[in-house]
Formats: C-alpha cells, sequence, structure tokens
C-alpha cells in the first residue's frame, strides 16, 4: 500500500483522455490508482501478477471514510469489468475495450484485486514521448473532486494546459467523453448548469487549474464549446512552505553524509519542500533534488528551516548529555 496522492502521476496517452467512456466517479478513482501503481510497480499488466487496492488505500487518498471505501471496492467487483470505453486507434479505426480484464472482490482483506486490460496497458505504461503525445497530472489533483464530469473535464483540460485554450469539444461527442448516458441532461441549460457549470466550479476551487468555457454556436444552436486554461500561482505566503518551528532546539547537530542524502531524498517527495524549491534547485528528477537538498542539510540555518518536517520523516535530535 504504497500510494500517496501527494506524490503519484497519473499519465494517459492523449487519445486515452479523449475517450467515449461511462465510469462512475468511484470507477474513475479505482483506475487512477490501478494506473499509478501498476506503472510504479509494473503489477496489475497481466494475469499472473494482480495489483491489490485496499480500502484504507482508497479511502486515505480520496478522503471519505472507510465505509465508503469499501462501498466502491465492492461495486467495482460487479460493474467496473463490464465498462467499456471507445478510442481511435493508429490505423484511424475505432477500437473499443474494457478497463480491466479481471477483478476480484477480497472480502476478507477489504480489498481488490485487478487486472488492467491490453490496451489500457498500452496507453498508460509502455508510452514512448517520441511518438505518443501523452497527459499527465498528479493524483493529489484531482482527488478532492466529488464528480465523475469534474475529473472527467480536468484531464481532458490539462491535455490543452500548454496551449492554453482547447479546441472546440463538439456537444455530442463531448456529452459522451464526459459519460453522460443519451437522455441524462438532454436540454442544454441542462447541461450547462448540473454537469458544465458545475464542474467547472469544483476545477476552478479545488485544482491547480482555472479555466472558463466559450460556447460555439452554429446558426442560434450551441454546437460546441471551448475553454481557455490557465495553471493557478502558487501562493508564496501559502502555510504550505517550510518555516522554522519556534520550537525548534537551538542544538545544531551534524548529519552524518549517509543521513543528510536518506533525509534529502525524503524531502524531495514533500510537497511543502517542492513548491517551495523546485524551481530553485536541480530538480530534473528525485535524485538530483535529493542531493541538493542534502547538500542544504550542512547549513545550520537551512537545517532548522527543514527540522519540523525532518521530525515527520524520522529525525530524532540526540539527546543532550545530563549536566552534573
Amino acid at each position: 500500500m504504497r500510494t500517496r496522492n501527494v506524490e503519484k502521476r497519473v499519465v494517459k496517452t492523449n487519445r486515452l483522455v479523449e475517450a467515449i467512456q461511462v465510469l462512475s466517479l468511484a470507477e474513475i478513482r479505482l483506475i487512477q490508482l490501478a494506473i499509478v501503481e501498476a506503472r510504479e510497480s509494473g503489477l496489475g499488466l497481466d494475469k499472473d501478477r494482480p495489483l491489490k487496492i485496499h480500502g484504507n488505500q482508497y479511502a486515505e487518498i480520496f478522503t471519505v471514510s472507510r465505509m465508503t471505501a469499501y462501498d466502491a471496492l465492492k461495486d467495482a467487483e460487479s460493474r467496473l469489468f463490464d465498462r467499456r470505453f471507445t478510442i481511435i486507434d493508429d490505423d484511424g479505426e475505432l477500437i473499443k475495450s474494457r478497463w480491466v480484464q479481471d477483478v476480484k472482490y477480497l472480502q476478507k482483506e477489504n480489498a481488490i484485486e485487478i487486472c488492467l486490460s491490453r490496451i489500457v496497458v498500452r496507453e498508460t505504461t509502455r508510452l514512448d514521448g517520441l511518438q505518443q503525445f501523452f497527459t499527465s497530472y498528479t493524483l493529489e489533483q484531482t482527488a478532492k473532486l466529488k464528480s465523475a464530469y469534474s475529473v472527467r473535464l480536468y484531464e481532458m483540460l490539462a491535455q490543452w494546459l500548454t496551449a492554453k485554450q482547447t479546441p472546440v469539444f463538439e456537444i455530442e461527442k463531448f456529452r459522451q467523453q464526459l459519460g453522460i448516458g443519451v437522455n441524462e441532461y438532454s436540454r442544454m441549460h441542462q447541461f450547462k448548469e448540473r454537469v458544465l457549470e458545475s464542474a467547472i466550479d469544483e476545477i476552478n476551487e479545488k485544482t491547480d487549474l482555472e479555466t472558463k468555457y466559450e460556447q460555439v454556436k452554429t446558426g442560434r444552436k450551441i454546437t460546441g464549446f471551448s475553454f481557455k486554461i490557465t495553471k493557478k500561482q502558487k501562493n508564496k505566503g501559502s502555510s504550505s512552505k517550510p518555516t522554522r518551528d519556534q520550537n525548534t532546539p537551538d542544538l545544531f547537530v551534524k548529519l552524518t553524509d549517509a543521513q543528510r542524502h536518506m533525509f534529502g531524498a525524503k524531502l524531495a517527495r514533500d510537497p511543502r519542500v517542492q513548491s517551495e524549491y523546485a524551481t530553485k534547485l536541480p530538480s530534473e528528477n528525485y535524485d538530483a533534488f535529493g542531493k541538493a537538498l542534502a547538500d542544504m542539510l550542512l547549513n545550520e540555518n537551512h537545517f532548522k528551516t527543514f527540522y519540523p518536517i525532518l521530525i515527520e520523516l524520522g529525525y530524532e535530535q540526540p539527546k543532550r548529555p545530563n549536566s552534573e
């Protein structure tokens, strides 16, 4: 049970992001967890090495009760196997696939075992950046979203973040990509109010993206929507910045090289440290970032700045000898 939403990254090819699909919020979250874990562990990629997702793991990451998490896993056993999606393959033809090739609920462990389908494996774990365009975002960004429509719209917007504007999403296909049934929100005002505007409000409030839409008309009829997207500026004064604890001891103990590199590696994966130092230090990968942080720990002021987080990460201040 290794997944922490602040570190883990969901990666999909753009054509999988654009897939026509119908998933509940719980099912989307399970697929996200499966993709994250499969990419990092290699499990869940074939029937002989299933991926196990625990209920308390789901509960912790998505901030729900354990009962809600267990219900999500139980529902997945009965419904996730039947969920299908449609994408356009390399040859320009439509291909239909399932999300998982098998699923098993483990009642005694309150866990679920999943093996991803061949197409999902191909579109999420076997990526060649020179040949395939893909979308990547941290699980943290969608973990607080409470609507399946919000998560799906976030993924579609994240695909176009660099361009800062999407192409026009043609309305009928857009509805299918969001997972809306043929008879759901059939009137435009219902779709805009209960799906589109609600999802935009939630994305703007809870994620790292800011967006607004423009409707496209053919004559007097709305036939599509386009979106402008910006990434929110980090608030330099936010409480996520590492600050010195007023109770930090005055005693500064020089760490051994082994300790410095161990805690540097741990600090490199802490979101508070990432938000403050990733743009100031070498951070092309965790190893480089961790080494730079390890070097900072040689400095007394930096050590005291990081001290509260070091304590969380397992550092123990040496006890002072008793004075006689």
